[in-house]
């Protein structure tokens, strides 16, 4: 494990969006971190296009979860 440093400005927002998420903060630096290296390696494909692709690599079903 490694230590990043970042702006004040930057851990405030990670701070405050992990506290909606329902994550740590570390947590939510690493969500923001595989988002943006996925986002970068994608570059056709929208944010819902890939969450969608990581649920079904890691083979959830949202319709068990919406009761469909």
């Amino acid at each position: 494990m490694g230590i990043v440093k970042i702006n004040d400005d930057l851990h405030e927002e990670v701070r405050k969006a992990s506290s909606v998420m329902v994550r740590s903060i570390n947590a939510q630096a690493e969500y923001w971190i595989k988002i943006g290296m996925l986002a970068e390696t994608n570059p056709s494909m929208s944010f819902s296009q890939i969450v969608s692709e990581q649920m079904k690599h890691a083979d959830v079903d949202i319709r068990r979860v919406m009761g469909g």
